[in-house]
């Protein structure tokens, strides 16, 4: 969108977007910078061989195209039997030379295009890489508050910027200054001073032009690219709930929502093309007038004598060659000025820091039985409001402790903490001793296996899905991991076997099947830890007892940490901790809290009376 406009002190009006000029500059240059070592790394070395190859063709071919009009004088001066014979070629013979010249300008610019085009999808791979990796390392917070086909789209234009930057930056905007510039001096020299004067006035009115009017247009793209970002935003958001929208016969609903917004984006499109064809008849009008009087100068010459037939084809055969990417320049300009806008956003994504990093002196965990000890744990995902106030709970190896208690409790943000999308507040969590935010995340990860509340799956292969808990997992360790999880046999019974698609999110299976698919999927991985984050809350009561068997036997030898709503899946608990409010109000045995008649039992007696309604 535009800045809002602002006074300064000494009553300079716009100076908001003079700030946001500003910024836009700094922006440009920032991202330029970051794109200069992909063009020129340390390593590896082809590269940097590639970059010079390519230049030198690109300087044969503006050599042989600022030369090639000569051959075009050559040949119309020996036809008109003016002037003095060039190279004694003959008319036919300076036509064919003619030619010759501008199939090899052709040619060096397509040879400098394929040596180049390597290293420009090289450069490509690593940003796009780059990018994809760091948005897996930024922070659960980021990632809730992002919307995910914003962020896709951001890194889609940003992608495209950067290839568009690579061709058009080398290849069009530093070809043409030196086109330019040696057609100038030829001008100068072979003609007269004032041929370059007005040539240089043209050129610099045309650019000033195109530079001042794209400055505008830039901020029309700005707001047209934010809306949409918008919509696409509203349809990706619509289609990942298909089946909430026809819960409630929303369809039409929907349509209008992403109609308001492209509604925003045709506005904003048409005063784009609006703005363009300004752009395109202004500079039509100063290129044009720019030729016109040269030409007519090099008219003048040929009636007084002073200049051939061959000299007022020659000067026309310039105006035509430089006017040719002149316009050109308006288009690149204007792209490239976009570009830039795009992957500034992108770099911005870059860099965007992570919340939860590894500490300078991380170490491998080193899990020798499972211990879990929160220690007077302290966290808030904002300062302003505290979830956990103080939460000492400790679970030994090879015990499963069940952590239950009310909406806003905490219990799930312990479960965050413990494979640290989030760092503590205060105090600490441990692992067999060792403070989880003093140890590597990828060994962290390693050491816990989580099933879910709602597993979601990859729209990929059932064999895919559960062999995602270990790259390189055998069919046959995979077929263990499901026969593990007691799924094995529905497995079997399909058509395509492990072959079998489950669709985006796994929304071919039904929850239990998801379920049992996310649990098999963690035993591959067999971790000494397992999360259990309310696991069976989403199932029905039959569902539920199955996929607790199977939760049970993963369990097995592991600690395991529960927290759960339905508080009969952890009747069989080692020790069961209650939480509210953010803190710790009884813990102990089933039997022994429902003795007790406390919270667990008031708890436990309501969710028995809701069963039996």
């Amino acid at each position: 969108m535009s800045a809002e406009t602002t006074v300064d002190p000494d009553g300079n009006a716009d100076a908001g977007a003079k700030q946001d000029e500003l910024r836009d500059r700094q922006s440009g240059l920032r991202t330029i910078r970051k794109v200069a070592p992909y063009l020129w790394p340390k390593d590896p070395e082809w590269v940097k061989r590639r970059v010079i190859l390519a230049m030198a063709m690109l300087l044969l071919s503006k050599l042989i195209s600022v030369a090639t009009p000569f051959f075009y004088k050559g040949a119309v001066d020996a036809l008109a039997q003016e002037g003095v014979p060039m190279l004694a070629l003959g008319a036919v013979g300076l036509t064919v030379a003619y030619g010759v010249a501008r199939l090899m300008t052709v040619g060096f610019q397509q040879l400098r295009d394929a040596v180049f085009a390597r290293v420009g999808q090289r450069a490509l791979r690593m940003l796009a890489l780059e990018t994809f990796q760091h948005i897996h390392k930024l922070s659960m917070r980021y990632h809730i508050t992002r919307k995910t086909g914003g962020l896709s789209r951001i890194i889609e234009r940003g992608v495209k910027g950067v290839d568009f930057l690579l061709r058009f930056l080398l290849f069009s905007i530093g070809p043409l200054m030196l086109e330019l510039l040696l057609v100038g001096i030829i001008l100068a020299v072979v003609f007269d001073i004032y041929y370059l004067l007005v040539v240089a006035v043209t050129i610099g009115l045309y650019v000033w032009f195109t530079f001042a009017v794209t400055e505008w247009r830039v901020k029309l793209r700005r707001e047209m690219n934010d809306q949409d970002t918008d919509a696409n935003q509203k349809a990706i958001d619509s289609l990942l709930n298909f089946e909430t929208v026809k819960y409630f016969g929303a369809e039409d609903r929907e349509a209008r929502r992403y109609d308001a917004a492209m509604e925003g984006y045709e506005a904003a499109a048409i005063k784009t093309n609006y703005s363009l064809a300004f752009l395109n008849f202004g500079q039509s009008l100063l290129i044009t007038s720019g030729l016109i009087a040269v030409m007519v100068m090099a008219a003048i010459g040929v009636q007084n004598g002073t200049l051939t037939v061959g000299d007022f084809v020659m000067v026309n055969a310039y105006m035509i060659q430089i006017t040719i990417p002149l316009n050109f320049l308006g288009t690149v300009y204007r792209e490239i000025r976009q570009a830039l806008v795009d992957m500034g956003e992108m770099f911005d994504l870059l860099e965007q820091p992570a919340e939860v990093t590894d500490a300078p002196d991380a170490k491998p965990l080193v899990v020798a039985g499972g211990r879990i000890e929160l220690d007077n744990v302290r966290f808030g995902y904002d300062s302003e409001r505290a979830i956990l106030k103080g939460v000492s709970i400790t679970a030994e190896p090879g015990e499963m402790v069940a952590i239950v208690g009310s909406t806003g409790s905490g219990k799930s943000t312990i479960g965050r903490l413990l494979f640290r999308f989030y760092d503590v507040g205060g105090g600490a969590l441990r692992i067999d001793g060792q403070d989880v935010r003093f140890v590597t995340q990828d060994s962290l990860h390693a050491a816990i296996g989580v099933v879910p509340q709602d597993t979601v799956l990859f729209n990929d292969t059932i064999r895919y899905n559960i062999g995602y808990g270990r790259d390189g997992a055998s069919q046959a360790e995979i077929e263990a991991a499901a026969k593990a999880a007691q799924i094995h046999d529905f497995i079997a019974q399909l058509p395509d076997g492990y072959d079998t698609t489950v669709g985006e999110r796994g929304l071919k299976l039904s929850g239990g099947e998801k379920q049992r698919v996310g649990i098999a999927r963690t035993l591959l991985k067999d971790p000494p830890i397992l999360l259990l984050d309310e696991a069976t809350s989403a199932l029905d009561s039959e569902t539920e007892q199955e996929i607790k068997e199977a939760l049970m036997q993963a369990g097995r030898g592991r600690t395991v940490l529960t927290i759960a709503h339905r508080l009969s899946t952890i009747a069989e608990a080692d020790r069961i901790v209650v939480l509210e409010a953010g803190h710790v109000v009884e813990q102990g045995t089933h039997d022994a809290l429902l003795s007790k008649d406390g919270r667990y039992a008031q708890l436990w007696h309501r969710q028995q009376s809701d069963d039996t309604i």
